[in-house]
């Protein structure tokens, strides 16, 4: 066994994976990570992008550049035209990240699920009575971007977003021991809910990224603020952006989790299921 998977069979072990990334000081870990990723120092990169690599399956290949000035500079790294093509179908809401597909399916009402036995309801998640009524019986799809997938989101369909609502809060692991340990962990979160309103047919989808543990800070292009942990508000911040189906809309300073909602009449596409992989562009549902 080499080094590099005796390590790794270690650290996922259950128990002492969910003590290193969730019992430990979660924010101020978080901020130290923000910190010391943007060091543009030749050694200090080099050597953070080679440990990484030691755990992680990384493609830097695809990316549009060939070196990194420093960890976070590979971490948001854009991708070469044409890594990921969009599947211009206007019936299918596409994939707005690479992902592996988390819980997913149809709303009970407003329950749903982050792993098998732990229930959570969307008044948990968005707090808004209106959004709630909107997405009862909705179709979802839980979308966790892992550390070295590539870590910046699209639109799904040609859209108009004219408000995110920003909740600030912690820092848990979003990762399936995580999700298996922690009660309502995606409502305890950092995370933001963009509404996007389709061009097609008028119907509005909800994308909520959520922040976890070295990720807490969250870039939209079409806002001058960075959500992160020190962002208080105001909560709900008006905007007015359009986007066509495929463009970039921000990123995630490292990986995490975007949950999808869309109304009555969508339709998870074939070959979504838990534990999926699914990559940027690629179909995700179907329009009624």
């Amino acid at each position: 066994m080499t080094v590099r998977n005796a390590l790794l069979s270690v650290l996922l072990q259950e128990d002492v994976n969910f003590l290193l990334t969730n019992r430990i000081p979660r924010q101020l870990l978080t901020r130290f990570m923000g910190w010391f990723s943007k060091i543009e120092q030749p050694l200090v990169s080099r050597l953070s992008i080679a440990a990484w690599k030691l755990f992680a399956d990384l493609h830097p290949e695809e990316a549009r550049k060939e070196r990194f000035s420093s960890l976070h500079d590979c971490f948001i790294r854009e991708l070469k035209p044409g890594a990921r093509p969009v599947c211009t179908d206007p019936s299918v809401l596409t994939s707005p990240c690479d992902a592996i597909v988390g819980a997913c399916g149809r709303l009970d009402r407003s329950e749903l699920l982050q792993a098998k036995g732990f229930p959570y309801t969307l008044h948990d998640l968005l707090g808004d009575a209106s959004l709630v009524s909107t997405y009862r019986d909705a179709a979802y799809a839980t979308l966790r971007i892992t550390s070295s997938m590539y870590h910046r989101f699209h639109a799904p369909h040609d859209c108009r977003v004219r408000q995110v609502t920003y909740i600030s809060g912690d820092t848990w692991n979003v990762n399936p021991i995580a999700l298996r340990r922690v009660e309502k962990l995606f409502c305890k979160n950092e995370r933001a809910m963009i509404r996007a309103r389709l061009d097609a047919g008028g119907h509005e989808v909800l994308m909520v990224p959520v922040a976890a543990v070295l990720v807490a800070s969250i870039r939209l292009h079409f806002l001058d603020e960075l959500l992160h942990l020190r962002y208080r508000g105001p909560n709900v911040i008006p905007c007015d952006a359009r986007f066509a189906k495929g463009e970039e809309m921000g990123w995630f300073q490292h990986g995490s989790t975007i949950l999808v909602f869309a109304p009555r009449g969508f339709a998870l596409h074939e070959g979504v299921r838990e534990g999926a992989a699914i990559r940027t562009g690629e179909p995700l549902m179907r329009l009624p």
